[in-house]
C-alpha cells in the first residue's frame, strides 16, 4: 500500500471519504437485501446523479441537487412497494434517461456527468468528507433505532399489524436513509461504484455469515478492502475510480464463491 501518496493532502480527503462509504453502504445493504429492495440502492443512485445534473445546469448546489431528488424518490417508494423490482427498475431508466438528455443539451455538464458515472472519487473535497461524516453519525442514530423493526417484520412479517401497529414509519425513515447515503455517495464516487458497495459486498456476506452479526461483519470487511485495493489500483494506474472498483467487487464475488465452494465439504462434516 502506498501509504506516502494517500498521506498527501491531495489524496487523503478523498481517501477517507471513500473509505467511509465503503464501511457504511455494505452495512446498509444488508437491509436492503434483506428487504429484497437491492434494486432500489441503484435507483436512488441514477436519480441522484440526475438530480445532480440538473441543480448544475440551474446553478444551484450540486449536492442539494442530488439529495432532493433522491428523497423525493425515497418518499414515493412506499407506493412503488407493491410492484417490487419492476417499479425500482421503472425509476432507475427513467433517471438514466433524463440525464442523458441533460448531458446532451447541457454540454457544461459533461465534466460533472462524467464525474458522477465514471466515479471520479480523487475531485472530492472538504464539503463530501463533512456531509459524510454527518451522514456517518446520523447513520448510526437511526440504524439503532431501526435496526430491530426491520428485522423483527422480516422474521415475523404479520408482528406491526397483529399489535396494531404500522410499520410504515419505519419503512420510510429506513429509505430516507438509504436515499440520502447514496445521493452522498454518488456525488463521490459515481453511480454504479456506490451500487456495487451496497450489492456485492452483502452477496458475499449472505453466501459466507453464519448468522446476521457475523454477516454484517464480511459484508463491511468486504467493503473496506476491495476499496483500498481499488483505490491504489486506481491511483498507481492513473485510471478513473468507479470502474477500478467495480472490477474489484466482481472479483471479489468470484472468490467468495471459489470460498464457498471448498467450506462446503468441511461443513458437511462439521
Amino acid at each position: 500500500m502506498n501509504w506516502g501518496a494517500i498521506t498527501d493532502p491531495l489524496f487523503f480527503t478523498p481517501f477517507v471519504t471513500g473509505l467511509l462509504f465503503a464501511l457504511v453502504l455494505p452495512v446498509i445493504g444488508m437491509y436492503l437485501r434483506l428487504r429484497e429492495e437491492w434494486l432500489a440502492a441503484l435507483s436512488f443512485a441514477q436519480l441522484a446523479a440526475a438530480g445532480s445534473l440538473a441543480a448544475a445546469i440551474m446553478g444551484a448546489p450540486v449536492l442539494a441537487g442530488g439529495l432532493l431528488v433522491s428523497a423525493a424518490a425515497a418518499g414515493i417508494k412506499s407506493t412503488l412497494a407493491r410492484s417490487g423490482n419492476n417499479g425500482y427498475a421503472l425509476l432507475m431508466v427513467a433517471g438514466w434517461g433524463a440525464s442523458v438528455l441533460m448531458l446532451a443539451n447541457a454540454p457544461a455538464a459533461d465534466h460533472l456527468g462524467h464525474a458522477l458515472f465514471d466515479g471520479q472519487l480523487y475531485f472530492t473535497g472538504s464539503e463530501h468528507l463533512w456531509s459524510m461524516v454527518a451522514f456517518l453519525v446520523v447513520a448510526a442514530v437511526a440504524m439503532r433505532w431501526l435496526s430491530r423493526p426491520l428485522l423483527l417484520e422480516r422474521v415475523f412479517p404479520d408482528f406491526f399489524r397483529a399489535n396494531g401497529h404500522s410499520a410504515a414509519r419505519f419503512h420510510l425513515a429506513f429509505d430516507l436513509l438509504v436515499a440520502t447515503g447514496l445521493a452522498l455517495a454518488t456525488a463521490s464516487i459515481g453511480v454504479m461504484a456506490s451500487f456495487a458497495l451496497v450489492f456485492v459486498p452483502t452477496m458475499i456476506a449472505y453466501r459466507l455469515g453464519n448468522n446476521w452479526r457475523s454477516s454484517m461483519a464480511i459484508a463491511a470487511g468486504v467493503g473496506v478492502v476491495t476499496y483500498v485495493t481499488a483505490f491504489e489500483i486506481a491511483l498507481v494506474y492513473d485510471q478513473p475510480f468507479g470502474p477500478v472498483l467495480v472490477l474489484a467487487m466482481g472479483a471479489a464475488a468470484a472468490l467468495a464463491v471459489v470460498v464457498q465452494w471448498v467450506m462446503r465439504p468441511r461443513r458437511a462434516f462439521a
